[in-house]
């Protein structure tokens, strides 16, 4: 029972929280996987949607 205590707090798996379809853009260009334009357009249509 103890080596419950010792379990990491970050541990990948508990990512389940639903992210943000905004967040996961941000994310996205933050890393440099889409461009400026294509994270602009993205939001302009993200932000229509609503």
């Amino acid at each position: 029972m103890a080596w419950i205590f010792f379990i990491p707090t970050d541990i990948p798996y508990q990512k389940n929280k639903q992210e943000n379809p905004l967040d996961i853009l941000k994310q996205r260009f933050a890393k440099g996987e889409i461009s400026k334009e294509e994270f602009e357009e993205s939001k302009k249509i993200l932000k229509s949607d609503n």
